[in-house]
Formats: structure tokens, C-alpha cells, sequence
């Protein structure tokens, strides 16, 4: 988490407007430090801010035609850090595609929808349970 305790989140979608809607919404519904990518090359230009959790597009071809998908992205924030959590984010609601991003290590998978919003903040409240309990159980190991 960032100094002042809010959480850093990365989002990276090539859609600029659903980006924007994105970033409103967590703005104005709780305590976020938001960046946003258009591209996930971009995105992994900026790893090195830490993030704390990636909510990140599934295709990403709408501004450049040859620019890193969203599994490709993943692979490598992994690379990069394996313990970011990585939501993926599509309008394909099909189950191969989200199986497929659960094989390459995403913490899970949401549907572009008019309850996607609620779905990311419940995962992300999820996320950070899951970090506390971890933690919990590092401090109770180290003791033993």
C-alpha cells in the first residue's frame, strides 16, 4: 500500500471510456490511489510504482492493432512480481476464456456488466482479507 494508506490500483483497458468510468468509480467509492494504462506494455513501464492490485483487460487491441494482449500482460507482470494480485476484465463472458486466464494466474475473472463494479470491489475486499489472514499466520508462525 502507498504512504497514505490507500491502495495503489492499476488499471489497464484500451477503452478509454469504460478506462475513465473505471477510474471514476473507484475514485468516488473508496479510498484508491488510481493509475491508468491504455496498453499493457504501459502498464508494465510502471510496475516499479508497486501496485497493489492490476485490474487488467483481457484483449487490449483497440489502440494498437500489435500491442500485448491481456494474457501476454499478465504473463509478465508475473514475471515481474508473482504475488500482484491480477483481476481480468472482458466483455468475453465465455468460460474457456476465464478458465484460460485462471491457468496463467489471475486472481480471478469479471464480465464487462452493469454490476462489474460491485463484482472488482467485492474481489478486491477478498484480496485483502486473504493478505490479512497470510500475515496473521506469518506472525503467528514466526513465533512458534
Amino acid at each position: 500500500m502507498t504512504i497514505d494508506n490507500k491502495i495503489r490500483l492499476f488499471l489497464v483497458d484500451d477503452d478509454a471510456v469504460y478506462l475513465k468510468l473505471l477510474e471514476i468509480e473507484f475514485l468516488e467509492h473508496a479510498d484508491f490511489t488510481v493509475e491508468t494504462f491504455a496498453t499493457g506494455e504501459l502498464c508494465l513501464a510502471h510496475l516499479s510504482h508497486k501496485p497493489d492490485i492490476i485490474i487488467l483487460d483481457y484483449l487490449l487491441d483497440g489502440v494498437d492493432k500489435t500491442a500485448m494482449n491481456g494474457i501476454e500482460t499478465l504473463d509478465r507482470i508475473k514475471l515481474f512480481d508473482l504475488n500482484i494480485p491480477v483481476v481480468m476484465l472482458s466483455a468475453q463472458d465465455k468460460i474457456d476464456v476465464a478458465i484460460d486466464c485462471m491457468h496463467h494466474k489471475a486472481f480471478d475473472y469479471v464480465v464487462k456488466s452493469e454490476t462489474a463494479f460491485l463484482r472488482l470491489k467485492k474481489i478486491i475486499t477478498r484480496i485483502f482479507s486473504y493478505k490479512k489472514i497470510e500475515k496473521e499466520l506469518n506472525w503467528y508462525m514466526d513465533r512458534m
